[in-house]
């Protein structure tokens, strides 16, 4: 659906959204299945693309939102995690835009959660006036406000996770009890049945500690109070009707009773599903899924940019990116 809505009205402001670039400077590739061709090189070109796209548009964005699996963990393997990160990096910092960094799995298959804590995908300290974060040791949430009246939240979707935790750590331990309640595979990589929602139990997936979810009730309550318009992203999806089950968070229900009991909700955005998907409920709330960049073929490409107007979102989508209009619940 092309509507050029973005050419005929100023917006509030804008922002880039961009997910699953997965750099690697190897050859081409497949995915875990093998079923689907991973173009490792060919994902910084589309970076690059995107950048170009968002530095030419008239209205700037007021920042970008990297959904999470900014490198492939196949670096890990090759020794070049560093150099990977340097190297996409260096590809964002040739424009003068913020980037939100999610994390996601790939994000742990290179760099342990300290590591990353010190690292420059740690957006904490660049979020603007108005934010904040949650002060619990190594859980890399936090929240920040655009513009008046609006505020994004981003979530930690591997706070209860076998990846990047100490398996002497007390959510470790929540971890892989939560996996081996469900999941008997020796390899916890493959899913415990072939379809349904039980396929989500399996050790590239996550979930939201307890303090995580009480942190964002009370972030949301005073979102209420204030009237405010949130969007919150992570990397992993939780919403059935918005991705694949094998790609939702472990405990996405906990999360979607949240955000269903606040009026201030109106979208959730997310990553992890390279197919993209997109669903709303029947209180109006958007659950976005991106598509993958390192899924799009060479001559494509898999981003957006969102204008922000006072009654809707509206996202431009360039090549698999679809484009939405996003009305407020």
């Amino acid at each position: 659906m092309t509507t050029g809505m973005e050419n005929c009205a100023k917006p509030l402001f804008t922002f880039g959204i961009i997910a699953d670039i997965q750099y690697a400077d190897i050859d081409d590739g497949f995915n875990f299945k093998r079923s689907r061709k991973r173009y490792y090189r060919n994902s910084l070109r589309l970076l690059h693309n995107a950048q170009k796209r968002w530095t030419a548009d008239t209205v700037k964005p007021r920042f970008i939102l990297q959904l999470g699996d900014i490198i492939d963990g196949f670096n890990k393997r090759h020794d070049a995690s560093e150099r990977a990160l340097e190297t996409v990096m260096k590809e964002f910092d040739s424009s003068p835009f913020e980037v939100h960094h999610v994390w996601g799995n790939h994000e742990f298959y290179n760099f342990s959660r300290d590591t990353l804590m010190r690292s420059v995908l740690n957006s904490t300290t660049d979020s603007e006036a108005g934010g904040g974060h949650l002060s619990i040791c190594e859980i890399y949430a936090y929240h920040f406000s655009p513009a008046p009246k609006y505020r994004f939240v981003v979530l930690d979707a591997y706070d209860v996770s076998l990846l990047g935790r100490e398996e002497s750590s007390l959510k470790y331990q929540q971890a892989i009890a939560i996996l081996k309640a469900h999941n008997d595979n020796e390899d916890l990589n493959h899913p415990p049945a072939p379809v349904g929602m039980e396929q989500r139990f399996v050790k590239f997936n996550g979930g939201f500690s307890q303090d995580q979810l009480d942190w964002l009730e009370g972030v949301l309550s005073l979102a209420d109070n204030k009237l405010e318009r949130v969007t919150i992203v992570s990397h992993l999806p939780i919403h059935p009707s918005s991705t694949s089950p094998i790609c939702l968070a472990w405990n996405y229900d906990a999360l979607l009773s949240i955000l269903q009991a606040h009026k201030s909700v109106v979208c959730f955005m997310a990553g992890h599903d390279h197919d993209g998907g997109y669903h709303r409920d029947d209180s109006g709330v958007h659950y976005l899924t991106l598509e993958g960049v390192i899924e799009t073929p060479p001559g494509s490409d898999a981003f957006g940019t969102v204008y922000v107007y006072e009654d809707r979102m509206f996202l431009k989508g360039y090549g698999r990116m679809s484009d939405r209009i996003l009305m407020y619940p």
